[in-house]
């Protein structure tokens, strides 16, 4: 037998020991080290577990922290103890209590005895490294780090800061050009032995105990210097997210697992009960398979890292609740927007229902309340139409109108006489679809038939909204498709103008617009303008209306609806 297992255990001891007797009885040593930090009756009852194994053996316990030189050195200590007691062993496995097997040890030691000289260690420079998490890599080597970073957080960064600004370095050894990788790893005798006899080990164990992270440096860089042959990269199926923690592999994991064909897997949940009885089951039950390959399950647990960092597009969490220009997507679904036209067309939503043959809301910022399609109180996702809730936050109103309606194109109106909160979100929305007439909340005020120094204050505050909503639209920021138009504009051409925009709502293939919607009878309109202008209020964002008008039938006679011919 040409391979032995170190163990480095500190919790669940009771899988740990069910793994390291699955070796064992395959015929591998097994050298386990516990933390000292494990209570007696825990390690008494691990032993007890396996004292009928007469290849495994307990090294010298340390008190092993992250991130510092504990770790090395318990491991130093059973790596030692594996080549002195087993001088048979040709390649020395590293795993941790949380370890399992994912293949038959036979395919692992047949793996190994085709490859005799090499060692398999991931170990690649600092430059090289996209990985390390935590803003250290060089700075890992070139300071020194006596804190812990768990224990001791103000003393680690405030001791890393002074000497930054002292410009402290620290003398790397002759011989040493510092390299990194996964703590786990599987040597051979030859490399492992010049490590641990290497004449200079002392000066180099120095200056390992003050690096930050020895663990996953000091092994990967001293491999280069003794090794005949590095595969730089881990048997083991290690993976980790954008924090740098490891994935925990639960029950659900198995299919997933075996698909990467790797040897072991890190980090087991202890509770993964179909895990351990499947894969510590007879090495006969389970299929042979190919050249271990975590590669390729790398896209899944990319979708994973993905997904958890920056959610579902337009999916807002409290646990996730992104930032200013942060989030995965304002929305997650295209929705348009038709700023203007209930003013200038009679039944306008109810046409728009009509024509592209789905749900068409009314104005869902009024003020008096959300005016849902078909005069609904409640929408989907227990959507309130109280105008008080809406405008609570109008923006988390929006989004989860969309997200609660998937599937289905949300369409509804909008005027300067509704809540404008949501203006510069939606201009910077990709999936909104946003076309405004501008100028037609006159046509309101004309018929609304009132005392006429009320409409024109009531005008003149419309226009300063709805000019600044047209400017927040004409923005560099702005990423929505929008179409604007004065009112002159659009009245002069309506198919035309309304046909692209119902293009892209409407399912590919439609038919070309048959009919228009009807347009309100705007009989004596001009003169109502020219009152406005008389009285000191200049309506300029509803056009030339006398000039649409000369160029088109009298503007009154746009009450009937136009008929492609």
């Amino acid at each position: 037998m040409t391979l032995g297992f170190i163990m480095m255990c500190h919790t669940a001891l009771d899988r740990a020991a069910q793994v390291a007797r699955f070796w064992a009885e395959a015929g591998c040593p097994v050298v386990i080290h516990v933390d000292r930090r494990v209570k007696p009756r825990a390690f008494r009852a691990m032993t007890g577990m396996l004292a009928d194994l007469g290849n495994v053996s307990f090294c010298e316990r340390f008190a092993c922290e992250w991130g510092t030189w504990s770790l090395v050195a318990a491991t130093q200590a059973a790596a030692a103890q594996m080549l002195a007691q087993h001088a048979h062993v040709r390649h020395v496995y590293l795993a941790s209590g949380s370890c399992l097997p994912l293949r038959p040890v036979e395919e692992l030691t047949t793996y190994l005895d085709a490859r005799p000289d090499t060692d398999f260690i991931e170990s690649v420079t600092t430059a090289d490294v996209g990985w390390t998490v935590g803003g250290l890599d060089v700075e890992r080597f070139m300071y020194r780090f006596p804190f812990s970073w768990r224990r001791q957080r103000a003393l680690f960064d405030a001791y890393v800061n002074l000497q930054r600004r002292l410009k402290l370095r620290r003398r790397i050894p002759d011989g040493i050009v510092p390299h990194l990788g996964s703590q786990w790893w599987c040597l051979t005798r030859q490399t492992l032995s010049a490590i641990l006899d290497a004449p200079d080990r002392p000066a180099v164990d120095r200056y390992f105990r003050r690096v930050w992270i020895p663990d996953e440096s000091y092994f990967q860089t001293l491999a280069r210097r003794h090794s005949r042959q590095i595969e730089s990269r881990s048997l083991t199926l290690s993976k980790f997210d954008n924090q740098g923690k490891p994935h925990t592999f639960y029950d659900d994991h198995l299919q997933l697992l075996r698909r990467s064909d790797c040897f072991v897997a890190r980090k087991i949940w202890p509770r993964a009960d179909r895990l351990y009885r499947t894969l510590l089951a007879p090495s006969e039950a389970q299929p042979e398979r190919a050249e271990p390959n975590p590669g390729k399950i790398d896209r899944l647990f990319s979708s994973a890292v993905e997904r958890r960092v920056r959610g579902r597009p337009g999916l807002y969490m409290q646990s996730r609740f992104p930032r200013n220009d942060r989030e995965n997507g304002r929305t997650c679904a295209p929705y348009s927007v038709f700023h203007g036209f209930t003013d200038l067309f009679e039944d306008f939503d109810l046409w728009l229902a009509k024509t592209i043959g789905g749900r068409v809301h009314g104005h869902l910022f009024s003020p008096e309340g959300a005016e849902f399609s078909g005069g609904a109180s409640v929408f989907n996702g227990a959507l309130s139409a109280d105008a008080t809730l809406r405008d609570y936050n109008p923006r988390s109103f929006l989004t989860n109108l969309v997200w609660n309606s998937r599937g289905e194109r949300q369409v509804f109106q909008f005027s300067p006489r509704d809540n404008q909160a949501c203006n510069a979100f939606m201009a910077a929305d990709p999936n909104a679809q946003i076309s405004v007439i501008s100028g037609t909340w006159a046509v309101r005020l004309w018929q609304s038939g009132g005392d006429f120094p009320d409409i024109r204050r009531k005008a003149a505050l419309l226009q300063k909204r709805e000019a600044e909503h047209l400017a927040i639209l004409r923005s560099m920021q702005v990423k929505a498709r929008v179409r604007s138009w004065t009112m002159a504009e659009f009245i002069e051409s309506p198919m035309e103008s309304l046909q692209p925009i119902l293009d892209e709502i409407r399912p590919r293939g439609a038919p070309p617009l048959a009919e228009a919607p009807r347009m309100a009878d705007l009989s004596g309109f001009q003169a109502f303008l020219q009152r406005l202008k008389n009285e000191g209020m200049q309506p300029t964002l509803v056009g030339d209306v006398s000039l649409a008008g000369a160029q088109r039938p009298a503007v009154q006679d746009c009450a009937r609806p136009y008929l492609v011919r």
